[in-house]
Order: structure tokens, then sequence, then C-alpha cells
């Protein structure tokens, strides 16, 4: 495999990736990367969007309304998806690493990652909701 060479660009995308934990698409971590590189094209971010993903140092969270979400965090977590604002957000799960662990004890291959994602709406939305219905 070839050296990779080192990317202040890509560097400046994971360290904002780890900074979020609102799970931003590609064109709001163009957005702000672009604050310290302003010369960066979008290209040049979906590239190392898509070779941070390959590596393993990020998560990317397929096609929720209409556009790829991205996650520095790689742990093994769940995610929740607001079909109202497209809110998506991290959902901590007691227990869910033992789970993990009794799945992969009954399975004769090996997991080495699960995608669990929880669909609906966020509290936010549900209070405006509300608050319209009561108008």
């Amino acid at each position: 495999m070839a050296v990779l060479k080192h990317s202040r660009q890509r560097d400046a995308i994971k360290s904002f990736l780890m900074t979020r934990t609102d799970h931003p698409t590609a064109d709001v971590i163009y957005d702000n990367v672009r604050l310290v590189y302003p010369n960066i094209s979008l290209g040049t971010v979906y590239r190392n969007l898509s070779l941070l993903t390959e590596l393993g140092e990020i998560k990317k969270l397929p096609g929720f309304a209409g556009a790829d979400h991205y996650d520095g965090r790689i742990d093994t977590h769940c995610h929740f998806f607001c079909h109202k604002c497209h809110l998506v957000s991290d959902i901590e799960i007691s227990g869910f690493q033992e789970f993990l662990q009794s799945v992969n004890k009954q399975f004769s291959g090996e997991i080495q990652d699960c995608d669990s994602s929880f669909y609906g709406i966020c509290k936010s939305c549900l209070h405006h909701m509300e608050n319209d219905t009561q108008k």
C-alpha cells in the first residue's frame, strides 16, 4: 500500500468533525473548513471525507434527508434521526455493549461494527408541534 501523504486540509476536516456532535453534512464541513483554508474545494472535502471513512478514522451516516452525514466518533454507538428537522444525534443505550458481546458469542464469524439507528421526531420538534396545536 502506498504511503499516505500528510495533508493539513485532511487534518482540519477530521479535527472539525471531532469537535462536533451534530453529525454535519459535507456542505457544513466545507463551509467551516473554508474559514481556515479559503481555497479548499468542495471536491477536496468530499475526497478527504471518503478517504477518512475508508481508513476508519470517521463514520459516514448515509443518505438521511438527502445528504450523507459524518461522525468523528468511531466507537460503536446508536443514532437518532429526526424526520422533521433532520437532526442527527447520538443515543447512549445502557447495556448496548453487553448486547453486542452476546451477539458476537452466538455468531461464528467476527462482528466488527454495528449500525443501530432510530427514526422519529425529536423533543424540540414535538414541543413546537404541541405549541402549534394549542394556538
